[in-house]
């Protein structure tokens, strides 16, 4: 190595700098895992705001009950689900621990908790649509069931995937904790 002060150290020739570019794996890992979990978190907020606006929009009497149809019981417990995504976000910055243990289990409460309730409330509604292909409820013009079951296809994917990369990301974060109390 050069010094300032005077020559390259002795037995070097330059090329002993390769084992100092590579970056650890569970620091790779923790990159790639943020990006994924920063993306599902913005899907949750795109599905999270659509049920709002059901909300909202039925709530305040915006547009007709044939236009948007009333939300179902399970739609207000599951406008909480937005605190997880919000611990999340702010877990990713710093590597905080915590808040992301915080978005982990308040996902599996305030996110797949209302979801699965749902999926039985919505239940009989839609083995009625499929029996006797009746609706009596709509979202501009397709039936209400069809369209929530949908929805909450995609957010029991996103849910699930978001727990699992925290998971993960958790992991390699305990790995760079466990590696540098071992030096």
């Amino acid at each position: 190595m050069a010094s300032r002060a005077g020559p390259r150290a002795a037995g070097t020739d330059g090329s002993d700098f390769s084992h100092r570019e590579r970056v650890a794996s569970h620091y790779q890992m923790s990159v790639a895992l943020k990006s994924e979990i920063r993306k599902l978190n913005l899907v949750h907020v795109l599905i999270w705001v659509l049920v709002a606006a059901q909300v909202i929009v039925s709530q305040f009497n915006l547009v007709s009950h044939d236009t948007v149809a009333t939300p179902y019981q399970w739609e207000y417990p599951y406008l909480i689900s937005i605190l997880p995504s919000i611990f999340s976000f702010l877990a990713l910055p710093r590597n905080n621990i915590s808040y992301l243990v915080i978005g982990m289990i308040s996902a599996g409460l305030f996110c797949i908790a209302p979801l699965i309730y749902g999926s039985m409330e919505m239940f009989p509604v839609a083995q009625q649509l499929y029996r006797h292909g009746k609706a009596y409820r709509f979202i501009f013009g397709f039936s209400a069931v069809s369209v929530m079951y949908l929805v909450m296809v995609i957010a029991v994917q996103v849910h699930a995937w978001q727990i699992y990369y925290s998971k993960q990301l958790l992991d390699a974060w305990f790995t760079s904790t466990q590696e540098k109390k071992k030096k």
